[in-house]
């Protein structure tokens, strides 16, 4: 397998992409960000399906794409599956399995072979002989990722396999995909929205924000002390940027969120503040007591989050926009006696204790 390099740019419409990352033999990385973060658009930059406005792509021993010239998708030996298995609807499933080893010049016999043997590897041996729309979706993508690892890639490329499955099939395709990948060691990398996808498949995550990276980690590391708005969303925590300062973060507007500093950060230095949704008390009228912060805010929405119900923040008229998504985790019996509905103004507050400043990402 192969080490892959790439350090590119990418304008389509008005969006630009401008992304320089590596992933080393073997590796998966997952790759997170919002809607139009220019996750899928990064894929078809690596799958030669878009070419780049500048830069290099290494896979290898091999330069797939520099100023001197491109490879053609076909030959890049990148394997790629995405949210729909995308078979051949005239071919059954093993002919659609055989059909990469027999476009890279195996024989007829050698490529049944193959996909004989792939088939078996995903548990889909029995579907051999079925045509796509004879197939569930989980069964369409058992086959799918058996074609996409038929033809021996050097990458694969995953983007968001599992967003099209039921939830009842999720779980057993996103389990073979990760023995799979690890039995074959192809170097991978993953996009994708849902975190557990991250968790059980990834070693690492890179966090792609208006095409760029902005955060880039193990999934522990990622997960644990998020960089990024959207990392800290996903992680199930509040982020509030800013700068270091000594009692804990200002933000850019002049707000106090007073906090510790377990890792080292200048004063002045961009910064985030991270608490826990559960760590966040919700009052009708400013607290005082002790050393906290109180953000006053107008309460967005209401949702079941466990046996706990989850308030989410919005700006109040003229306030700042970091507010927006900010969650407080209380009780039922805490949201009763508040007597609060969505549209109401309220404060959040969190004890310093219970906030820490990291540095920010990029």
């Amino acid at each position: 397998m192969s080490r892959l390099s790439a350090d590119v740019a990418v304008v389509r419409g008005s969006f630009e992409l401008d992304v320089s990352l590596a992933v080393s033999t073997g590796e998966v990385v997952g790759v997170l960000g919002s809607n139009g973060a220019g996750k899928s658009t990064l894929l078809g930059v690596l799958a030669g399906l878009h070419l780049p406005s500048r830069g290099e792509i290494v896979l290898g021993e091999r330069t797939l794409s520099s100023p001197d010239g491109s490879v053609p998708a076909y030959r890049r030996r990148v394997g790629l599956l995405s949210q729909q298995a995308l078979l051949f609807p005239h071919l059954s499933a093993i002919d659609n399995v055989a059909f990469g080893p027999r476009s890279t010049g195996a024989g007829r016999r050698a490529a049944r072979e193959t996909a004989e043997r792939w088939l078996a590897e995903v548990d889909a041996s029995t579907l051999a002989d079925r045509k796509p729309a004879q197939l569930s979706g989980g069964q369409a993508q058992r086959v799918a990722i058996a074609r996409a690892l038929a033809c021996d890639p050097e990458l694969l490329l995953l983007d968001e396999p599992f967003a099209a499955l039921d939830v009842d099939a999720t779980p057993a395709i996103r389990s073979l995909l990760r023995r799979v990948v690890r039995a074959t060691g192809v170097t991978t990398l993953m996009v994708t929205h849902d975190v557990l996808d991250a968790v059980v498949l990834a070693d690492r995550i890179v966090v792609l924000d208006a095409g760029r990276v902005v955060e880039s980690g193990t999934t522990t590391e990622v997960l644990a002390r998020p960089r990024s708005a959207f990392a800290a969303r996903i992680a199930g925590l509040d982020l509030v940027p800013g700068q270091s300062c000594a009692d804990g973060l200002k933000t850019d507007e002049g707000t106090l969120v007073a906090g510790t500093h377990p890792d080292p950060v200048d004063d002045g230095e961009r910064a985030v503040a991270l608490f826990a949704p559960a760590s966040v008390a919700v009052f009708r009228d400013e607290p005082g007591g002790s050393p906290r912060t109180a953000l006053p805010v107008r309460l967005a929405a209401m949702e079941p989050h466990g046996e706990l119900i989850r308030l989410r923040a919005a700006p109040r008229p003229g306030g700042p926009d970091w507010l927006e998504g900010l969650a407080a985790d209380v009780t039922p019996a805490a949201v009763a006696e508040l007597g609060v509905e969505p549209g109401e103004e309220v404060w959040f507050a969190v004890k310093a204790a219970e906030v820490t400043v990291h540095p920010a990402g990029r």
